[in-house]
């Protein structure tokens, strides 16, 4: 990895006070509560985050993969939930830059570098998640707009948002699927849109997922993101290549918060005349958290310099996240088996790091969908002439 400029340690040491200084005093008490996050979300408005994957012309900060990775985990390290706000953000923020229209993208990008538009991702359905061909929402051209009909569900900011990326059918019998899915720009304020439920989650809090519902739903045909129909499905799984590397992080943010409140824990917690971290056992623990940890910033890192280089890495992706996530829900556990009772408790963190981790393991594509990005792409690499 090359050192870190001027410019990007300045960024990455603001988010490292805002962190230390402003979430992690609130961020258990608030999660408990299930509160939105208003204020937090606020001063990252005003620091910039919404626009960290927007290029520098349309007002964003046009930083590069790794300090976005770098910067999502800060963030999880702190609150896991809140940097959900800006995840699922963060990827209709890089699907618009890469696919859209220069007039959508002066149109969305200045806005949503602002925090000013702000929401996420209309994909999944009660029906389609991982598989997201088997969506049935449908977008009908009529005269100048489109239609929306159908249901999306797991739609994070869909309550405090106000823009989306959307997924939908615009040719229902196309033949593969894919090939008549299109993605739109939606913004709320025309009727047709309904915020449905909040999703009562295990952990996540603080960062609402509604269901949304759409009836004759109007959307403008100038939203149609890059304006043809039928590319969407590309756009979209474009978009989730990114996301699978914030959802690593996020993994990577949690199992250092975890590591780090189990080794401080370790020290001081006594038995038997001796603080527990003397232990043969608690050592063994500790290394093997720490080395993971360690690998999972390594992979992460390696599919962040690759992607900056324009080139695909599904691969190397699908293993940052696999990797990454499956070590946050390893390493929160440990930590709570190396505090006892305590990591057990609502008075300590760690409670709440093993309550989030299972979402960095099945959100941004399940890891056992990751096993078979991996698989096949290596299955690719390393095939044999018959």
């Amino acid at each position: 990895m090359k050192p870190l400029t001027e410019e990007q340690e300045l960024i990455l040491g603001t988010v490292r006070r805002f962190v230390g200084k402003e979430v992690i005093p609130v961020a258990s008490a608030m999660e408990h509560r299930d509160e939105y996050p208003h204020a937090l979300v606020a001063q990252m408005k005003e620091m910039g985050l919404f626009g960290l994957n927007i290029p520098e012309e349309y007002g964003g900060s046009g930083v590069d993969s790794t300090i976005f990775a770098m910067i999502f985990e800060e963030i999880s390290r702190g609150w896991l939930g809140l940097a959900g706000v800006i995840g699922s953000n963060s990827v209709m923020c890089d699907v618009v830059g890469r696919f859209g229209t220069e007039e959508q993208k002066q149109r969305f990008l200045p806005g949503m570098a602002t925090g000013e538009k702000r929401g996420g991702i209309c994909l999944t359905e009660s029906n389609a998640g991982t598989d997201l061909q088997a969506i049935i929402t449908t977008a009908t051209r009529d005269g100048d707009l489109y239609r929306i009909d159908g249901s999306k569900m797991w739609i994070t900011n869909a309550r405090h948002g106000n823009t989306f990326l959307l997924l939908a059918k615009t040719d229902p019998t196309s033949q593969p699927a894919h090939r008549g899915m299109s993605a739109f720009v939606i913004e709320k304020g025309e009727p047709g849109m309904t915020v449905g439920r909040d999703i009562d989650k295990l952990g996540y809090k603080g960062v609402e997922t509604c269901e949304l519902h759409f009836s004759g739903f109007p959307v403008p045909a100038e939203n149609l993101i890059g304006g043809v129909e039928g590319q969407g499905f590309k756009q979209v799984m474009t978009g989730l290549e990114a996301e699978r590397l914030n959802v690593a992080a996020r993994g990577l943010g949690l199992a250092r918060a975890a590591f780090e409140e189990a080794i401080h824990y370790a020290q001081r917690r006594t038995t038997f005349g001796k603080p527990i971290a003397e232990y043969q056992t608690i050592q063994n623990k500790l290394a093997d958290m720490a080395t993971h940890i360690e690998a999972s910033r390594l992979l992460i890192y390696s599919a962040c310099e690759k992607r900056d280089r324009g080139e695909r890495c599904d691969l190397e992706a699908g293993m940052a996240k696999l990797f990454a996530t499956e070590t946050a829900a390893e390493v929160t556990l440990e930590a709570m088996r190396i505090m006892g009772a305590n990591g057990y408790s609502k008075d300590f963190p760690v409670e709440r790091y093993y309550r989030d981790a299972p979402l960095v393991v099945i959100g941004g594509g399940t890891n056992e969908l990751q096993r078979l990005i991996i698989a096949r792409n290596l299955l690719k690499k390393y095939k044999v002439d018959s």
